[in-house]
């Protein structure tokens, strides 16, 4: 019974934010509070709630000050080079920008954490995409998808939970899975490759100086869907020139602000972010700045302290130096306090349904069911089995729950069969593009909050990719031997 409510649970809340029927906090907080009930373990509920905001109250302080460290980074102009840098690149070209969304989530992923990689992202490539009236689930898919295959670094997290629960050495897991997770990400630069091309289909292609040059015109009524979508129409009028708004002050940033809506002389406010004579710029403390970023991603790396600490103490520090009147530093607080609080919450919310989807025993019951219906046929394969079922269960299950709770009974499963756990760890990893797209993990609500993406829609565009790039892992790891 409760094999059929976990799914009916995950199914529901699917559903229902796809269709747009329920916001994402309130169907993270209803749905699972109404199953709780169903299960007649209502009395439990607050427990269950109070143990999940517990496990995840880390993760979201580490989201707030990252994004408060990052907003003020992009506020005095760290990542303006590499924006200017992207944009004499791309050249106005639709196909280069989201191969070099690709490129730059693949490189920023090399610090092992999602949330870092996807506010550096969004913040470079999001003005491009809004200038040029691309779509925006392009830009939210395919840094989710290469995230997902760069997230299987040792210190990114499942290789080491594999290790971990399988009492083996990461090391031995992740060198020989290199090739299959190169063809992983090779799939992923021809799918940005793909998709630009469609993009530039649609839109159409001018050069730089034409994109630069060309004067605001009057929005067309959009063909078919609503903003966030990025389908809107086609057509050369699409580029406008940015009004340069944030030279007041407020310190509004692409991607953390709440803008998207246009001034009544028909120009839009997308691009003020970058505004070079923005009051918030400090070019004299740019390589600070600059050394202050690459200490923290190093000490990250390095895991000299808790994540969430080192951001408190990096966010400080960054306002403190850049900053120091108190008045400046509350206003730079307070540009973010609205990006802050939409993903905090978000995670917050996510936890009500993961402590319930724990806590009555859902998870436990859905993987056994999932184990049991293996055929004993399959048995010898189980390496391959381990890796098609790591892609349902990373996306309806979080990596704990998964690598700590079904890997073994995978595991010991094939080991009855001669299969070895150094082949079932490697499959395991082949579901971590999808996992990176699943609502269960926090760093998605990053990316699609910053990017203005309704996450029903990112969901919808992206999970088909990000289960191609997958099975690309997978097969390439059978190809290769690995598994």
């Amino acid at each position: 019974m409760l094999t059929i409510l976990g799914f009916a649970m995950i199914a529901t809340f699917l559903v229902l934010i796809m269709t747009k029927k329920m916001s994402p906090i309130a169907a993270l907080v209803l749905i699972p509070a109404l199953f709780c009930v169903a299960v007649g373990q209502g009395a439990q509920l607050g427990d269950y709630v109070i143990e999940g905001v517990g496990n995840l109250a880390p993760t979201a302080a580490m989201l707030m000050f990252a994004i408060v460290y990052f907003g003020v980074m992009i506020d005095v102009g760290l990542f303006d080079p590499i924006v200017r840098g992207i944009l004499k690149f791309c050249q106005a070209d639709p196909m280069r920008i989201v191969v070099g969304t690709a490129v730059l989530a693949a490189i920023v992923s090399l610090d092992g954490d999602g949330s870092t990689t996807f506010m550096i992202t969004v913040s470079a490539m999001y003005p491009l995409y809004k200038r040029l009236k691309m779509s925006l689930v392009v830009m939210t898919g395919v840094a989710a998808t290469a995230n997902g295959v760069m997230n299987t670094l040792p210190w990114g997290g499942p290789t080491a939970r594999a290790a971990t629960a399988l009492k083996l050495d990461a090391s031995e897991i992740f060198v020989p899975m290199i090739p299959a997770l190169a063809m992983g990400l090779l799939a992923v630069f021809v799918l940005a490759y793909v998709l630009g091309i469609r993009e530039r289909k649609r839109l159409g292609m001018l050069t730089l100086d034409e994109a630069l040059a060309r004067e605001p015109q009057p929005e067309p009524e959009p063909e078919t869907v609503s903003a966030g979508t990025g389908t809107g129409t086609g057509g050369k009028d699409r580029l406008r020139k940015g009004t340069g708004a944030s030279a007041s002050g407020t310190g509004e940033v692409p991607g953390t602000s709440t803008g998207g809506t246009e001034s009544e002389d028909g120009d839009d406010e997308e691009f003020q972010g970058l505004d070079p004579d923005r009051s918030t710029l400090r070019p004299k403390l740019y390589w600070f700045n600059a050394g202050l970023t690459a200490a923290l991603l190093t000490a990250m790396i390095m895991e000299l302290m808790p994540i969430p600490v080192l951001f408190l103490l990096g966010a400080a520090l960054a306002l403190t130096v850049n900053f120091p009147h108190m008045p400046d530093q509350r206003a730079r607080i307070a540009a973010h306090a609205d990006n802050v609080l939409n993903v905090s919450g978000m995670v917050f919310a996510a936890a009500v349904f993961t402590g319930v989807l724990t806590g009555t025993g859902m998870v436990e019951h859905m993987a056994d069911w999932v184990v049991g219906a293996v055929p004993e046929a399959m048995g010898p394969h189980m390496a391959i089995v381990t890796g098609l079922l790591s892609l349902p269960l990373t996306y309806f299950m979080s990596n704990d729950g998964f690598y700590f709770g079904v890997l073994p009974v995978l595991a010991e499963a094939g080991a009855a069969h001669g299969v070895s756990p150094l082949e079932i760890a490697r499959a395991s990893l082949a579901g971590q593009a999808l996992h990176m797209s699943s609502p269960l993990v926090p760093a998605v609500y990053v990316l699609v909050g910053m990017a203005k993406v309704e996450f029903g829609d990112h969901t919808r565009f992206t999970v088909k990719w990000a289960v191609l790039t997958s099975l690309v892992v997978l097969a390439a790891g059978v190809l290769f031997g690995i598994m």
